[in-house]
């Protein structure tokens, strides 16, 4: 019996995982690892402090497991959001807002949180509201939580463009943002 080469085992079950488990999914398993999320967003942003870069990803991936949400798609979406932490918009880093929550007008600048893991904490739930009509398994911290109506209206990406943004590219640019990850 001859043994395949682990690489191509390794393409095989990559494969078949996003066979059974579409990558643009809300809910659901992020397949990418914390070193990937980092290398990613690196690429993207070799300026950015790759320590807190790390951290970010871990709670991110932390969060959402917590939740049931695909961590690959909530770190996409937040760095789309800040433009890798450049931010440059309506919301600044400050305010530990990874994805524009409330942001909608300089009077209406957006949702400030007192740390780190309570903004990500507050964009899962936010996704999950989006992609699931499960209940939260955490302790509710997401202030527009119960504006998103119905729930579960979104389960995938392209469900995003024209509600979670106004932008109707907004699927579109996460999709592109996911398939860079997944190379």
């Amino acid at each position: 019996m001859r043994l395949m080469p682990v690489f191509a085992l390794l393409v095989l079950v990559s494969t078949h995982v996003r066979a059974e488990q579409p990558p643009e999914l809300i809910m659901g398993r992020g397949l990418m690892s914390l070193d990937r999320l980092v290398s990613f967003f690196m690429e993207s942003n070799p300026s950015a402090d790759e320590e807190r870069v790390a951290r970010l990803a871990a709670l991110y991936i932390e969060e959402a497991d917590f939740e049931g949400v695909n961590a690959d798609v909530a770190f996409v979406q937040m760095c789309l959001e800040t433009g890798f932490l450049r931010f440059g918009g309506l919301v600044t880093e400050d305010m530990n807002n990874f994805c524009g929550l409330g942001a909608v007008s300089p009077e209406q600048r957006g949702h400030c949180f007192p740390d780190e893991r309570t903004g990500i904490r507050a964009h899962i739930q936010h996704l999950k509201a989006y992609g699931s009509c499960e209940p939260l398994e955490g302790e509710l911290v997401d202030p527009r939580f119960h504006y998103v109506s119905p729930r579960g209206k979104s389960p995938d990406i392209m469900g995003l463009a024209g509600t979670w943004a106004a932008d109707p590219q907004y699927g579109v640019k996460l999709a592109d943002l996911l398939e860079t990850l997944y190379r």
